[in-house]
């Protein structure tokens, strides 16, 4: 009987550790703006349109794909491979601006303040265009740790209209607050079912 009791209140703790080793032991995927990842694979919207996004350091990492934050100072690479088609019909355009308000992985392009502000802080920019192929290859050397704001305007050419994906990122640096907020709401829960199954178990007539 003392061993049954045991289980049952045991249980539901190995369940919880088992979820928090899995999900210490897998990648936790937050979104930063426009970027997100989906299936495995790095995303980002612009607008009702989407793309794969991929980095990479060739210099310094070789092959290894990034999907937001990068984790050197270094030559960066920026791979933006259509899924839309629709994409293929417009002109696009490329900028990476300095967070220079530190605004983090929340920020929005209202954030940013504005045509002028959003001059001011850029740092790299590449005029709209056609890539018919759909593939864009963007190649920055950063030479600053800290974090960035990356902006991709698609331009209907028909239409007028202007479609934005605002997706901030950080260069060199290891963001922990994102993580322990994710990490403390999971144990929190844990600890709710826990109470809740032991509740149930013991405590009821």
């Amino acid at each position: 009987m003392f061993a049954k009791q045991v289980a049952v209140v045991f249980k539901p703790v190995f369940m919880c550790l088992a979820g928090l080793w899995v999900a210490c032991g897998s990648s936790v995927v937050l979104a930063h703006g426009g970027v997100s990842a989906e299936d495995d694979v790095c995303i980002i919207k612009i607008d009702r349109y989407k793309a794969h996004f991929t980095g990479y350091l060739p210099k310094e990492r070789a092959t290894q794909e990034f999907c937001e934050d990068i984790p050197v100072a270094t030559e960066s690479i920026f791979v933006i491979d259509y899924i839309s088609d629709e994409l293929r019909e417009m002109e696009l355009d490329f900028r990476i601006v300095r967070d220079v308000n530190n605004i983090g992985v929340t920020a929005t392009l209202v954030d940013l303040g504005g045509e002028q502000a959003i001059e001011d802080a850029t740092i790299f920019y590449v005029e709209p265009k056609l890539y018919q192929k759909g593939i864009m290859n963007i190649r920055y050397d950063f030479a600053q740790e800290g974090g960035y704001i990356g902006i991709v305007n698609a331009h209907h050419l028909e239409t007028g209209l202007k479609y934005t994906s605002v997706f901030p990122f950080s260069v060199g640096q290891f963001s922990y607050g994102k993580y322990i907020q994710y990490y403390l709401a999971l144990f929190v829960a844990c600890g709710v079912f826990i109470y809740a199954g032991g509740k149930g178990r013991f405590y009821h007539k």
